[in-house]
Parts: structure tokens; sequence; C-alpha cells
């Protein structure tokens, strides 16, 4: 059993359909992070960055997964909102060995009206 069928056993989640956001400066490795939580033999050796967004969709036993993985360049960061509404999970990535990115990180404006 993996970490998603326990956490949705702890939850009481069975058969459920999730939509996550990933978001996170660009190069930060969001597409590596996503690469990561899917199954096994769903994994993909070639990580490439990503333009715009793109979507991903994996299932583990008592979940079904669509993650949008989202750019992280400045000219796509305004999209990020247009997901907020139809996500249950963000997943904010942050290269903690940039430290210089991190201040633009943490900069960010997260209020939206």
């Amino acid at each position: 059993m993996g970490l998603f069928d326990k956490l949705a056993g702890w939850l009481g989640l069975k058969k459920k359909e999730v939509n996550v956001l990933c978001l996170g400066l660009d190069n930060s490795g969001k597409t590596t992070i996503i690469n990561q939580l899917k199954p096994s033999n769903a994994q993909t050796q070639d990580i490439v960055p990503t333009i715009g967004f793109s979507i991903e969709k994996f299932k583990t036993s008592s979940l079904s997964f669509t993650v949008f993985d989202m750019s992280g360049q400045g000219r796509y960061r305004n999209l990020w909102e247009h997901y907020y509404k139809e996500g249950q999970a963000i997943i904010f990535v942050v290269d903690s060995g940039d430290k210089l990115r991190m201040v633009v990180a943490l900069k960010r404006n997260w209020t939206h009206s």
C-alpha cells in the first residue's frame, strides 16, 4: 500500500478523484516531484522543463489524480489563480538550495481579490 493509499484511508476517502496544483518558481523541481508521486510503472526517465502547464493523470488503488503542473516562469504565474477553485490540494515547491530565488518565492504576492 502506497503513501497516497494510506493517506486516503486515514482521511476516509474511497475511490475519490483529486485535482492537485503543483506550483513553484521555474526550475524548482515541480515536474520531478510529480514524477516521484506517480506509481513506479508510470514514472518517466526524462524530465523536461514545463512550458505553460501540463496535466498528469495517474491512479493509486483508491485515488485518481489529475495534477496540473504549472510553469513557474514569470509570464505564466498569473495563470495559477485560475486553477485554485478546481483544486483539492496545492503542492508548492521551493528549491531550498537556491537562496536568491528563495527571496523571489517569498515575495510573491499570494493575495487575490
